[in-house]
Formats: C-alpha cells, sequence, structure tokens
C-alpha cells in the first residue's frame, strides 16, 4: 500500500517567472481539490508582503536560521535570488507525502536543477508567460517592484525561459495568457498526471 502512495503522490514542481501567475493558479487549484494536493511551504528571508502570513505563504526566517539549516542538510533545494534566500525543506515535503497528498513545489529554477539531481521522482511543469513584455506590465502593475529589482526579475525571466527550452527542462509547458485557459491546462495535468503516478 504504501508503495502505490508513494507512486501515486509524485510530487509536481511548478516553476516560471515572477508574474506568470503561479501564486493565483495554484490557489485555485487547492480550493479545487483541498484534499487531493498539499503545498510545500518555503523557507524566505524576505520580508513579508502585504496579507502574507508566516507558516502559509513562507516560512519567513532570518538569513542566520536560514543558512543553520543549510549546514545540517534541511533542504531538498535552496537559492538565492535578488539578495534573499528561498528553499524547500525536507520536512515540508514529508509532511504533505504522510497525507497521502501530492505534493505541489513552487520554486525558483536553480532549485528546480537541485530537485532533478534528487531522489524526489518529481514531475516538472513550467508556467510561461506569453511574451516578456507582458510579463514586465504584469510586474509593474503589482506595483511592489522596485526599477532595480523589476529588472532583475527581468533579467532572471530571461534565464528561465532560455532554460526551459532545454531538453529535458521540464514535462509540460502552460502559457498563461488567458487564465482560465491556463488553469485548465494545468489542472488537467496535475490532477490526472498524478493520478496515475506518472505521465
Amino acid at each position: 500500500m504504501a508503495s502505490t502512495a508513494v507512486q501515486t503522490c509524485r510530487p509536481v514542481v511548478i516553476f516560471g517567472p515572477s508574474g506568470t501567475g503561479k501564486s493565483t493558479l495554484l490557489k485555485r487549484l487547492f480550493a479545487e481539490y483541498p484534499d487531493k494536493f498539499g503545498f510545500s511551504v518555503s523557507h524566505t528571508t524576505r520580508a513579508p508582503r502585504a496579507g502574507e502570513e508566516d507558516g502559509v505563504a513562507y516560512n519567513f526566517v532570518t538569513k542566520e536560521a536560514f543558512l543553520d539549516l543549510v549546514a545540517q542538510n534541511g533542504f531538498i533545494e535552496h537559492a538565492q535570488f535578488s539578495s534573499n534566500y528561498y528553499g524547500t525543506s525536507v520536512a515540508a515535503v514529508k509532511n504533505v507525502a504522510e497525507k497521502g497528498h501530492i505534493c505541489i513545489l513552487d520554486i525558483e529554477m536553480e532549485g528546480v536543477k537541485q530537485v532533478k539531481r534528487s531522489d524526489l521522482n518529481a514531475r516538472f511543469l513550467f508556467l510561461a508567460p506569453p511574451s516578456l513584455e507582458e510579463l514586465e506590465r504584469r510586474l509593474r502593475g503589482r506595483g511592489t517592484e522596485t526599477e532595480e529589482s523589476l529588472q532583475s526579475r527581468l533579467a532572471q525571466a530571461r534565464n528561465e525561459i532560455e532554460y526551459s527550452k532545454q531538453p529535458g527542462a521540464h514535462d509540460k509547458t502552460v502559457v498563461n495568457e488567458d487564465l482560465e485557459a491556463a488553469y485548465k491546462e494545468l489542472s488537467e495535468w496535475v490532477v490526472d498526471g498524478g493520478k496515475f503516478g506518472a505521465q
């Protein structure tokens, strides 16, 4: 029974540039399938944004606490982005799997590379923007970015899009041009693939 649970609960890694709508789509996925998925709550050293709860959006920690956990091999993946650290802890993923849920990981590109080297046996979905111009418009529309951080995010977006073009970088690409269409495509792939353990 346990081996079947492991097989049908392969983690799903969703990655893509900041501003592509990952949070919006995942929030909807969890609302529609509350008993099927579990979110791996990442650690970060960045400050919370308005409305973000500690332990829900992220585990907000100090740089010292984060690096202590790195030293203890407590992360499956971790990376530095825009002067802040982000990481997925071993405990967070185990916690989801123990409940019999499919673990969803929303991580950065460097983290994706680390997960690929791990024994997680994850499935990978790349969420792409329709264009870099549209991505810039969305990021500016947030009103939370300085010009410096905006340019940093756009540079990172170019890197992630280039990485996504490499053979084997991911199993599925969804372009979020229309939110309804993107959600339908993403949810069908995540739900059906998770049901059978592989795709």
